[in-house]
């Protein structure tokens, strides 16, 4: 038992940075691919580098946003969006 005890502490250090540290980060990654994985034309989205549209066309991994009042619109990598506004039902 003694032969053991030294290999005790860098276990449960292990545990414990995997519940506290790997498994939510984990978890946060798998709710990003899944709204990125259900992203459709119609829904109000913001990419990573804070533009706001409305997506118009998708196509593989290329988005098509539109934005601004005069309706401009330019493509964005679906690794770009950061997080959906408001959802077209």
């Amino acid at each position: 038992m003694q032969q053991y005890s030294g290999l005790l502490m860098p276990i449960l250090l292990l545990v414990i940075f995997y519940f506290i540290l790997i498994r939510p980060q984990q978890k946060k990654e798998k709710k990003i691919r899944e709204m990125r994985n259900n992203l459709k034309v119609g829904d109000e989205i913001i990419t990573i580098g804070g533009i706001h549209g409305k997506i118009v066309k998708i196509k593989d991994e290329i988005i098509t946003i539109e934005v601004g009042a005069d309706k401009t619109r330019f493509n964005v990598s679906r690794w770009a969006i950061g997080n959906v506004v408001k959802s077209e039902k």
